[in-house]
């Protein structure tokens, strides 16, 4: 379904085939990393100093006949002509080179004599990051034991099991060992891989006290399909470049293993664990939830769906002074998704008490027009986006409620059955983000991606320095989204520009990573702020991470902090200060309220 997005790190690897090589077992290993990416294969012959390089010959022709076994997989780009020389170790580092993989596959131990090389020249400063494949692989393991040690590559370990996980729909148990009283070695702490493990369910962990950490290994390995490990780091000066137990293991375990070594320095005494094991999870989080929507263009499977699961849908359009764009928005999505199929339950128009014509264009195509400053009134009346948003919740019925701005130039039904798609098809996503490419319009000109200055410059920092798990969400302010009502009912709306931000910490906080999905709905053209009103947008934006992070860690912060903004102000022949109120206060979850449960029964 997600063929459009990946965030795999292993977008193209690259097997080189030797005379000697397990080949099938290294094809097998790159088709179980590589999930959507690309596999190329290099044939490389090595012939003795001083011996005459026709004698590859019979070498070169059983090379290229494993190049003909392989030709029907698609992902697979083979490199035409097989290099016969002296030092194939140098021809191999000279494709690195050229074609830049993500990493290179390698059979241990029998690449290292087929190359002319050893580990300790290929290993302790590798061209790229480097897995040693030690057949026999499985085409579909069923089981995967991925050992986390503690080493500064345990993340990347993690990180390969995954994409086997993804492409081989395998179960994967980390194993993490502490050594007992009398023992002699000494694991690292996991850092940021516990916070990774604690997000990821679906993932197995099995924790084991160990005299002897191999020994452990070993015996666990017996039970499982595959063994994926980091190796050790260890000063270039030690007689093995991956260490002792890596090595152990590669020779001795009953079962297929790979160990994986990236480029990137482990630190000191692993100082490096979990630095960017963050990563790992928005990685997967990304490829598994991200859609174009595209995607949900068979509005009949979207309309299936919906009456297999008994679901009702809302759209609620929030408005104020849209009255050129908001009979187009109406028609186009009225058109498609509720008279031509009947998509949608329920459109209505949330205005903020708009002073022209948006309330009549709306009334007069059959849209149930609220005023949200007149809706539940004994809350009072507040300015901003996000007081319409919460007070739709209030006004509409469905199980599924979804917002889309009414200021949208190029309006399309995707913008709709986009947001939708995701609800439908996976019933664990809670909450739809749309995003798009956002042209800039100066002057007479369009800017591609000129748009979101927002996004870029204050709300997405702020999410990777203090939310890094939603640092994969493409535009987080984004004014298409929505979810199901179980779960917006339980979140708490910011009234004024932080609505957007408030939200998707609450959805992350309340529910998961995993319960939220992004989707591609290409391009929107809209009216364009301006400046002064981004700097009140990033100003709200600041005070709600803020008291997010308030929450989150028990202490006030905001107290002392000033709520109102200098906002500088200039006139022919003068240059002054106003003063500006930006406060930005939340409404309680709408479950909270009687006057909502009396009408939303559960």
């Amino acid at each position: 379904m997600n063929k459009h997005y990946t965030a795999t790190p292993f977008d193209k690897v690259l097997v080189p085939i030797t005379p000697n090589c397990n080949w099938r077992s290294l094809l097998t290993a790159a088709r179980l990393i590589a999930c959507d990416g690309e596999i190329l294969l290099t044939g490389l012959v090595s012939v003795a100093p001083g011996e005459s390089l026709s004698t590859g010959a019979l070498f070169v022709r059983q090379v290229r006949q494993t190049f003909f076994e392989s030709a029907d997989d698609k992902r697979i780009r083979i490199l035409e002509r097989v290099q016969v020389s002296h030092d194939p170790w140098e021809d191999l580092l000279d494709i690195l080179d050229e074609e830049q993989p993500d990493l290179l596959i390698l059979d241990w131990p029998t690449h290292f004599s087929d190359l002319y090389t050893t580990p300790e020249e290929a290993l302790i400063r590798p061209p790229c990051d480097v897995a040693l494949v030690r057949g026999p692989i499985p085409e579909s393991p069923k089981n995967v034991l991925v050992s986390l040690r503690g080493s500064p590559y345990a993340e990347d370990a993690l990180r390969l099991s995954l994409s086997v996980a993804r492409m081989s729909q395998t179960e994967v148990t980390t194993l993490h060992l502490t050594p007992t009283e009398t023992a002699a070695w000494r694991p690292s702490p996991l850092r940021g891989l516990g916070q990774v493990l604690n997000n990821l369910p679906e993932v197995k962990r099995v924790e084991l006290q160990a005299e002897d950490p191999a020994v452990a290994i070993l015996e666990q390995s017996s039970h499982f399909d595959l063994v994926i490990l980091g190796v050790t780091a260890r000063p270039t000066n030690k007689t093995s470049p991956i260490g002792w137990l890596t090595e152990r293991v590669l020779h001795e375990s009953p079962n297929g293993v790979i160990a994986v070594k990236s480029t990137r320095s482990p630190g000191i005494d692993g100082e490096a664990v979990g630095h960017q094991a963050i990563s790992i999870l928005v990685d997967k989080w990304f490829a598994e939830n991200t859609y174009h929507a595209d995607e949900f263009g068979d509005l009949d499977y979207l309309l299936n769906l919906k009456k297999d699961q008994n679901l009702t849908i809302s759209l609620a359009l929030p408005a104020l002074n849209e009255e050129e764009t908001v009979g187009n928005v109406i028609q186009t999505v009225k058109g498609a998704l509720m008279d031509a199929k009947p998509l949608l339950d329920e459109i209505v128009l949330m205005d903020s008490d708009s002073t022209d014509q948006t309330r009549d264009i709306a009334e007069s195509l059959g849209i149930p027009v609220h005023i949200h400053q007149h809706t539940l009134p004994e809350y009072g009346a507040r300015l901003g986006k996000g007081e319409a948003l919460w007070k739709s919740l209030y006004v509409t019925n469905g199980d599924i409620l979804v917002w889309v701005d009414t200021d949208i130039v190029n309006i399309h039904p995707r913008f709709v059955f986009g947001l939708l798609g995701p609800l439908l098809v996976n019933p664990t996503i809670q909450f739809v983000k749309g995003f798009y490419r956002r042209p800039l319009r100066v002057g007479e000109k369009m800017q591609a991606g000129g748009g979101g200055r927002v996004t870029e410059l204050t709300a997405r920092p702020l999410l990777n320095l203090f939310y890094p798990e939603l640092s994969g969400v493409v535009q987080p302010l984004s004014g298409e989204y929505g979810g199901r009502r179980s779960a917006l009912e339980q979140l708490i709306f910011f009234s004024g520009y932080g609505v957007e931000t408030g939200l998707l910490i609450d959805v992350f906080e309340k529910f998961g990573l995993s319960a939220i999905a992004q989707v591609d709905l290409r391009e929107r053209v809209h009216h364009n702020q301006p400046l002064e009103s981004l700097s009140k947008m990033s100003f709200a934006i600041i005070q709600v991470v803020i008291q997010k992070l308030e929450r989150r860690y028990g202490q006030g912060i905001l107290e002392d902090v000033n709520r109102s903004m200098k906002l500088i102000r200039y006139e022919p022949g003068r240059l002054f200060l106003d003063v500006e109120e930006l406060a930005e206060r939340d409404r309680p979850p709408m479950a909270e309220l009687s006057e909502y449960l009396a009408g939303h029964p559960r």
